[in-house]
């Protein structure tokens, strides 16, 4: 072996032995300040640019680009289905390799789940990967993020279609998603908050709804589907606050074409950051901030994991006064829990839920999906 292959060979198994080390601290939080980071703060004033901001933010430390929605066959089959890729940018002086392809600036992770709501199943599976070689990595230009054979992509205009393919031993997902309402920014100035401080912020942008069509594959057996998705994107430098200890986010449908979006961040004694905020898209695709005064969630029942011993939530009642619309939100399947040993370390419950309620006075439906985190252990890197 000569000298520079020698090289190559040790310098890859030095970033392989970083990245061991690093992927025990990765965790989905992408929620407040750190005391120093060498990263920017997602802080007021931001311009959104597209397609650029589709793609990569490398001078942010965390980002996420995350697809879930219902499906269903021509027999009415119905499945729920999560696709999340996430950067977590790695500091300058933790980089410790010597210059090389093989140097590791960012950790890749991905997580795909399926919940076969008829059959009463759910599976998830998971992916860590750095960008050497091209194993994984993000255009910084347009949507176009991947780790192997898993991958998100899109056009370039406003109304382009994405695309998401991932498969591993026995579930395999390809679907074409197309805009059905124009992209949405939450917060305000640029900015969604997490927390009090400057920097405990994300910039974040939604496609409310997505007309889905693909194909889904189950034990060998594959299913041509169609639905409705979502689709997430958010970026930022921030962590958790010391008070707080994870969040409950929920993605609404409903059936006379309203989006809404919320989450609340959890303090350690339960109650809600004033922080916590949401968006509600009206049919035409206008937005509107929604404050933490703006809306009210009520638990109601708990569901417990034999595998993490998590207690979580299992239905809610939302409420939102100003819009004289109240919906109960319960889920599709009680085990939509990922158990992420092998990326972001992290167990978490993701899931397909069904809404029922009730919006100036007449009965409505709708469908969604629930994320809550910090319930098995407080999120920390």
């Amino acid at each position: 072996m000569d000298h520079e292959a020698r090289n190559g060979v040790i310098d890859y198994w030095r970033i392989g032995l970083v990245v061991v080390w690093l992927s025990s601290s990765v965790s989905l939080a992408l929620a407040a300040s750190s005391a120093s980071t060498p990263f920017q703060p997602a802080t007021a004033g931001y311009q959104y640019t597209f397609p650029r901001d589709h793609g990569s933010h490398p001078t942010y430390r965390t980002e996420w680009w995350y697809y879930t929605g219902h499906l269903h066959t021509k027999d009415g089959r119905a499945f729920g289905f999560e696709l999340t890729f996430f950067r977590r940018g790695i500091p300058p002086e933790d980089v410790t390799t010597l210059p090389s392809k093989w140097s590791v600036k960012d950790l890749y992770l991905a997580h795909f789940a399926v919940t076969d709501i008829s059959g009463k199943r759910f599976h998830f599976s998971e992916k860590l990967s750095r960008e050497g070689l091209g194993k994984a990595g993000a255009d910084e230009s347009k949507l176009q993020v991947w780790i192997d054979d898993w991958r998100a992509e899109a056009a370039t205009d406003e109304r382009g279609a994405h695309t998401v393919i991932a498969r591993d031993d026995t579930h395999a997902l390809s679907l074409r998603l197309q805009p059905a309402k124009l992209l949405v920014t939450h917060g305000a100035a640029g900015i969604s908050r997490k927390g009090k401080d400057v920097g405990q912020a994300s910039h974040y942008y939604s496609f409310t709804r997505l007309e889905a069509g693909g194909t889904l594959t189950i034990g060998g057996e594959s299913f041509d589907v169609t639905g409705l998705g979502w689709m997430d994107h958010e970026f930022g430098s921030g962590d958790l606050g010391p008070d707080q200890v994870g969040w409950d986010w929920f993605s609404i449908q409903l059936e006379d074409n309203t989006d809404l979006m919320l989450y609340r961040m959890r303090l350690k004694d339960g109650s809600s950051d004033l922080a916590s905020s949401g968006t509600v898209v009206s049919p035409d695709g206008r937005s509107r901030h929604l404050d933490v005064t703006d809306f009210q969630i009520e638990s109601h029942g708990t569901w417990t994991s034999t595998e993490s011993k998590a207690t979580y939530p299992n239905r809610w009642r939302l409420t939102f006064p100003s819009l004289d619309v109240t919906l109960d939100v319960a889920p599709l399947l009680a085990d939509q829990e990922l158990r992420t040993s092998r990326s972001s370390r992290v167990s978490y419950w993701e899931g397909a839920v069904a809404v029922t309620g009730t919006k100036q006075g007449r009965p409505i439906k709708g469908q969604g999906y629930v994320e809550l985190t910090g319930y098995a252990e407080r999120l920390k890197m």
